[in-house]
């Protein structure tokens, strides 16, 4: 069955054309989001993956053809590096306990997650993806991985390079700030996907305060992830649109802004390190 079928109802989604790069049919995913741990929604599309967030501005309406989507709300596709969402999923799988480094596995043995068949569906990505940070040991024809806290640290490090310069290109005024103000905000976007103890190994490693960038987080409105794969979204009020965590957007500018943000982290992250 084709992704777009049995959807309630029509739906505006925005995403990366992939005609020139294949013709493989879209796949919805239900995945763990890395940081919260709740289903989210994923589109995998000629093995680029996209995180599917949820978007409205108040009084606006689409006309779709025919039909007319009265709430004005669409959903955006924005790729993402396959190694945030695989992050967590190989940090469980090594089990590792104390000075143990933990246990080498096989890729399709460390992505089979209990209620979440999509991920199998990301084999032909994870290996590739994950060799960045993870040792591989190869016996015979197989290849087994293990979670490598150097490799993930030196990842992460690329990671808010990457960022860094991208938010300078997109604001000519934010290249003039200080060093360390531009690499809290990159590290505070980047905790958006990442548990604490990541965080903190690469707070230190940049000689930064943790405490600060989780501060600038909680103060970033992040569109919605859609949660479920079901191609509809519940009607909201104009003036009652709910962040992820938890929190009422103050005003429309608010969410634009978290849209610019988005896009600028969604940028930096689609580049992974070869």
């Amino acid at each position: 069955m084709a992704w777009w079928e049995g959807f309630d109802e029509i739906r505006l989604l925005i995403a990366a054309d992939t005609a020139e790069t294949g013709n493989d049919v879209g796949q919805l995913l239900s995945l763990r989001h890395p940081k919260s741990g709740n289903s989210m929604c994923c589109l995998l599309v000629n093995g680029v993956l996209q995180e599917l967030n949820w978007f409205k501005q108040p009084y606006t309406s689409w006309f779709l053809g025919d039909y007319v989507a009265e709430d004005g709300g669409l959903y955006t596709a924005t790729p993402v590096d396959p190694v945030f969402i695989l992050l967590p999923i190989f940090e469980e799988a090594r089990m590792k306990k104390g000075d143990d480094l933990g246990k080498f596995r096989l890729v399709d043995e460390i992505i089979f997650v209990e209620g979440y068949p999509g991920y199998q569906k990301l084999l032909s990505i994870a290996e590739n993806c994950m060799q960045v940070v993870c040792e591989i040991k190869e016996i015979g024809s197989s290849k087994f991985f293990r979670l490598d806290d150097s490799k993930v640290l030196a990842w992460m490090y690329h990671k808010v390079c990457q960022l860094k310069q991208t938010l300078s290109t997109l604001d000519n005024n934010y290249a003039a700030r200080e060093e360390k103000d531009r690499l809290i905000d990159a590290v505070s976007i980047l905790g958006e996907y990442l548990d604490e103890p990541w965080l903190k190994l690469l707070s230190d490693r940049l000689r930064i305060d943790l405490t600060e960038a989780t501060r600038k987080m909680s103060d970033i409105e992040i569109l919605p992830t859609a949660a479920e794969c079901n191609g509809s979204q519940e009607k909201s009020k104009s003036d009652n649109k709910t962040t992820r965590g938890g929190r009422q957007a103050k005003k429309p500018k608010v969410e634009t802004e978290s849209h610019n943000i988005r896009e600028m982290f969604s940028r930096a992250s689609s580049r992974r390190k070869k």
